[in-house]
């Protein structure tokens, strides 16, 4: 792997790794789904492929910031809006 991507490769994993901690189903759960999925992947040699991958692990990035910012929205809808029922 070339020594860009490598460092690339590292930084997807770190921020997936920190994003991870709020997971709602906890944080080992995360890491050991990010973990065997990096692990699936680590013989990939081909540098397109992995910039696929990668481009991949941003999308997974983008995916779970959504959800934590609709978690966030409904926490606080909560607060501030009572149902009537």
């Amino acid at each position: 792997m070339a020594n860009p991507l490598r460092n690339e490769v590292l930084q997807l994993y770190r921020n997936l790794l920190y994003l991870g901690r709020e997971y709602p189903k906890g944080a080992d759960y995360f890491r050991e789904r990010l973990k065997s999925a990096f692990m699936k992947n680590k013989d990939v040699t081909d540098p397109s492929q992995i910039k696929k991958l990668v481009d991949r692990g941003e999308f997974v990035i983008k995916e779970l910031e959504a959800l934590y910012f609709l978690r966030k929205y409904r926490a606080m809808k909560k607060r501030y809006y009572e149902y009537e029922q």
